[in-house]
């Protein structure tokens, strides 16, 4: 049996890294700017805005420490299926920081509602707009298809069930896999460090767009209607991410149309498939776990060949058993 690795993180994941911690850097700095400044010249606002910068800053951190602890353990040989699911943990905490930020924004929104306070539009507007700028630069750096990160090895393991007695025989084939741009390829940790710059550039937008208008016609009420509307878009933001990632966290079957596909093509030829299990190991890596029954002499191989062109499949096992 030659010993072999189980790396399977996404393309493009030292990339990834690199921005998101450029990105903190970016946002660390104006968050101590506006906290700096607005303890200078005695604006709540601009610190208020600086805080609120340092949560994102926070996600952010915990995406850019995800993905140096899965680069430095991907080959620990402690974690089974390597440590690709990482930036899935990751996301799904993630997400629930964006769910606390959005009931913080619902609960300061009704509390301006139901004791509305001036605001100091010559100090809030022009904030709002730095911060709108710093976002979108924190976009910026954080799109774009990532390079192509050294390619990693696909191992399909094969277990040969002799006869009903439950001796295995192993084989251990590495075949490369084409990869396709599909969800299943999906950085959900790049996503998550994503979703938190794009929500605060949306909520920036609604706000300025509230503050201007409160401004020109004194509605005091459009800056908490724009904060409510904010925390809707967050909220939905964070439940997407919740289900995408969590679904991935509890092994559930990323690709049902897949698994129709394989038991057809396997069961071609009178086998049958009595067992498939497939989850995702990471960006662009599937598992698929399979248990075949023939009455012919097919070997574990002849499967494995069979299901050699289906990209993503990175790690392979089959149990043939004789009728």
């Amino acid at each position: 049996m030659q010993p072999h690795d189980h790396v399977f993180l996404g393309e493009g994941h030292e990339l990834a890294e690199r921005r998101t911690w450029s990105v903190i850097w970016l946002c660390g700095a104006m968050m101590v700017l506006e906290v700096v400044g607005g303890l200078m010249f005695g604006s709540i606002a601009l610190v208020a805005d600086g805080l609120h910068m340092s949560t994102h800053a926070g996600a952010l951190l915990l995406a850019a420490l995800a993905y140096g602890y899965a680069r430095r353990h991907a080959r620990d040989p402690r974690f089974s299926f390597g440590t690709g699911k990482l930036g899935d943990l990751a996301g799904f905490t993630s997400a629930i920081v964006l769910a606390m930020i959005a009931l913080l924004v619902v609960w300061e929104a009704f509390s301006r509602l139901l004791h509305p306070e001036p605001i100091h539009f010559a100090e809030a507007i022009p904030i709002a707009c730095l911060g709108l700028a710093v976002n979108i630069a924190s976009a910026w750096l954080l799109s774009g298809r990532h390079g192509h990160a050294p390619g990693h090895d696909h191992h399909g393991h094969d277990h040969h069930g002799l006869g009903h007695q439950g001796h295995d025989h192993h084989r251990h084939d590495h075949d490369a896999h084409d990869h396709q741009g599909t969800v299943l390829d999906r950085d959900n940790n790049m996503r998550a460090a994503a979703v938190h710059v794009i929500t605060d550039a949306a909520v920036s937008v609604l706000v300025i767009a509230g503050l201007v208008l409160a401004k020109l016609f004194g509605w005091l009420w459009m800056d908490p209607l724009a904060g409510l509307i904010g925390s809707a878009v967050i909220a939905s933001w964070a439940y997407t991410l919740v289900r995408d990632t969590g679904r991935i966290l509890l092994d559930m079957n990323p690709d049902t149309h897949l698994t129709e596909t394989l038991r057809q093509i396997i069961e071609t030829g009178g086998d049958r498939l009595t067992d498939l299990h497939i989850w995702r190991l990471g960006p662009g890596h599937l598992a698929a776990e399979l248990s075949v029954t023939t009455g012919s002499d097919r070997q574990p191989a002849d499967y494995h060949n069979q299901l050699s062109s289906f990209a993503g499949l990175s790690h392979v096992t089959i149990e043939v058993q004789r009728q």
